[in-house]
């Protein structure tokens, strides 16, 4: 079997974050005898072929240098919503649709695209498309009209659709009304033997993007309520964004400075190590796709608090045992927190749902799972 991932994030070099699971599950497949080529955009120019172990990367060019900036740097939903945005998408639909082209003429069979826009978008029709939404295209059709005109024959002409939850899955439903049955849920992998249990005595943490989404501010404001009762819990908050400023204004406001290290953005083979000493992780964020640093603590061993309106994370949490389920108030937070740390069996319970992430989450069993969708849209 012959596969093109098309796509526009790709590592571009070793330790690059952007589609870093994608490499994972490229490397996987191939394992399991799947010839894979990946189609991804230049970025600033670094255009051009090369290989990943036994991987083929075509980078295609779609701009002059200084306008090839809308892949890898988290601005693509934005492209989407200015007339600007929209034509640099334009070319890169176009860069992407004929090095798509040229794949199946050498004999690609399957193309897997990874987010509607704008792989899925450039797919080609003339062979079967397995369409997988990561996040933030999925969330698009929840706040665009414009996104979800778009993105309604896209989905439409995919042989099979997948998504990484069962949240995702109902905003596509919702949003194009293509369904997602439970068959083809899956989340992307992990090298999840990186990861070793919690020995605890780290205190709490917290893995995110610093926006108001992920309200790490309900985080910081448990943690002063808990000092209110005479509860001291040091907490870790790892990762940058624009509300950090408005973070650390809070802490010095609740006075916890003393109990809350900002440790800043980390490269993703540093999170083992935060998790290996924490004692439970705070996940408030509301309407995730999935919740992947939820995961990632629980493959650790660790305990996770999240909230109820959290959306794809409420696949990963449970409400008790390895975790818990509160609403998303301060208060709320802390009963949970004390609720787990007076809890004997937590981390028992947190290494048996590890034990189901890390082998849910090993690159293997995904692989696994998208060579039955390749079939399926094969014989569809």
């Amino acid at each position: 079997m012959r596969v093109a991932f098309l796509t526009h994030n790709y590592p571009r070099h070793t330790g690059d974050v952007s589609g870093a699971f994608l490499a994972s599950l490229a490397a996987a497949l191939v394992r399991r005898g799947i010839e894979v080529s990946v189609i991804a955009p230049s970025d600033a120019g670094q255009g051009g072929d090369e290989v990943d172990g036994a991987v083929r990367v075509r980078r295609v060019r779609y701009a002059a240098a200084r306008h090839e900036t809308i892949a890898y740097r988290g601005v693509m939903a934005d492209a989407i919503r200015t007339p600007g945005g929209l034509r640099a998408l334009g070319g890169l639909w176009r860069a992407l649709r004929a090095a798509a082209e040229t794949e199946i003429q050498a004999g690609a069979q399957l193309i897997h695209a990874h987010w509607w826009v704008p792989a899925g978008m450039a797919a080609p029709s003339r062979v079967p498309m397995v369409l997988t939404s990561h996040g933030t295209d999925a969330a698009l059709l929840t706040r665009s009209a414009v996104a979800r005109r778009l993105a309604r024959p896209v989905y439409a002409k995919a042989a099979v659709v997948t998504a990484v939850s069962r949240e995702m899955a109902g905003w596509i439903q919702n949003g194009v009304g293509r369904y997602v049955g439970r068959e083809h849920v899956h989340p992307m992998p992990v090298e999840t033997q990186r990861y070793q249990w919690t020995t605890g005595g780290g205190g709490a943490v917290v893995v995110a993007r610093l926006t108001s989404q992920k309200r790490v501010d309900l985080a910081l404001r448990c943690i002063g309520f808990l000092s209110t009762l005479g509860a001291s819990l040091p907490l870790t908050i790892v990762g940058d964004g624009p509300e950090r400023a408005n973070l650390e204004a809070l802490a010095r406001e609740l006075s916890i400075t003393d109990r809350v290290r900002f440790a800043g953005a980390l490269p993703p083979a540093d999170i083992p190590a935060i998790l290996a000493t924490a004692d439970l992780m705070y996940f408030p964020a509301q309407g995730e796709g999935f919740g992947l640093s939820a995961a990632e603590a629980l493959m650790s061993g660790v305990p996770v608090i999240a909230c109820w309106d959290g959306g794809g994370v409420l696949d990963v949490v449970p409400e008790r045992g390895a975790g818990r389920r509160t609403l998303p108030a301060p208060d709320a937070l802390s009963d949970a927190t004390l609720d787990i740390l007076s809890d004997d069996g937590r981390l028992a319970e947190a290494r048996a749902a590890g034990e189901f992430w890390r082998k849910r989450l090993a690159p293997d069993t995904v692989a696994e799972v998208c060579e039955g969708w390749y079939r399926e849209a094969l014989g569809a």
